[in-house]
């Protein structure tokens, strides 16, 4: 089968990487975003899927907006080929771009749809609390997400996972899905399903005002919130912004679901009766970090980041600012 390419992250490599290696597919070229500026030198750096294609010498296209981009248009209507494979390309494709392959444009979206249709489906599923998320892939209509069904692989979601850590694990499921896709559709053993749009949810771009931790909500809020939206959420210390990079609710309901240690900390805590305001450190966790009062609940920051440092234990940031109990983190923004 030939194919083209279309990905940008890191997310979307695997699937490539799969895709050059299996001997029933030949990719004729690659689609990724515009080179990004990043970085503390604000350095021009190619896209994950770029480096990939490089790599191994792929025709390339980088448009802008690919709706205007002749060049890209041109080469994409003259090419002979089986299907377009979309993963995390972040632009949407025209009905006329849908139209051109012969078995359609092949998308491989990071939930169980309809569930979190859009851009940020990992981050939201784990904002919410989920506790099981997934791949489905699907054929691309013009609607965001609603194409029919194809195949489906599902995954647990653990109360520690963070955002790099279950796209670490959907990714290569990703693949490997995208693969049996495509050869069933070459096959013609696979039926499309229509999706139920009355059971759609959505996860839309992500805002600045995302990010912003509010200590009046839940521990189990906060912590959901923390690694949905790892590693950008952010507090204030001492008027400064504080990131906050990985937490733990200590809360009766978590236990199951922390280690031994965690686990039997969570259970005193969770006896404890809140006396503090939101955002008020109420103890140290030696080698773990500070134990924040929340609207409902405590909350331990296990990771921090302040400005120009880096990332470092809580247990570490508790002693190098010579945090008291008492002392209150503000709410972000």
């Amino acid at each position: 089968m030939n194919i083209i390419f279309f990905g940008t992250p890191e997310f979307a490599v695997p699937s490539l990487k799969r895709l050059l290696t299996h001997p029933d597919f030949s990719v004729l070229a690659v689609v990724t975003q515009p080179d990004k500026r990043r970085g503390r030198g604000n350095q021009l750096l190619p896209s994950p899927v770029k480096a990939i294609a490089q790599a191994h010498n792929l025709p390339l296209y980088q448009p802008k907006r690919i709706k205007k981009d002749e060049e890209t248009l041109s080469h994409l209507r003259t090419a002979q080929v089986d299907a377009f494979v979309v993963v995390a390309y972040g632009q949407i494709l025209s009905p006329e771009i849908l139209a051109m392959p012969r078995l359609g444009c092949v998308n491989a979206h990071g939930s169980i749809l309809p569930n979190y249709r859009g851009a940020a489906p990992i981050q939201w599923s784990l904002y919410h609390g989920e506790a099981e998320t997934g791949i489905t892939t699907m054929l691309m209509d013009a609607g965001m997400d609603t194409g029919p069904m194809l195949l489906e692989a599902r995954t647990p979601i653990a109360l520690l996972d963070n955002f790099d850590d279950l796209a670490a694990r959907l990714a290569p499921i990703g693949a490997d899905l995208l693969i049996e896709t495509l050869l069933q559709l070459n096959q013609q053993t696979l039926q499309p399903m229509p999706q139920d749009d009355t059971q759609a949810t959505y996860a839309p771009l992500i805002k600045k005002e995302d990010y912003w931790l509010d200590w009046s909500r839940s521990a189990i809020a906060l912590h959901n919130q923390v690694r949905g939206f790892f590693p950008t959420c952010s507090a204030t210390f001492r008027g400064d912004v504080l990131k906050i990079m990985a937490t733990v609710p200590l809360a009766a309901a978590s236990q199951a679901h922390l280690p031994p240690v965690l686990s039997t900390i969570a259970q005193d805590w969770s006896q404890a009766t809140p006396t503090a305001q939101p955002g008020e450190v109420l103890g140290m966790l030696k080698g773990e970090g500070a134990i924040v009062q929340t609207g409902e609940g405590v909350l331990l920051l296990r990771s921090v980041q302040l400005p120009g440092k880096r990332p470092q234990s809580g247990w570490d940031f508790a002693n190098g600012t010579r945090l008291t109990v008492g002392e209150v983190l503000g709410n972000g923004g």
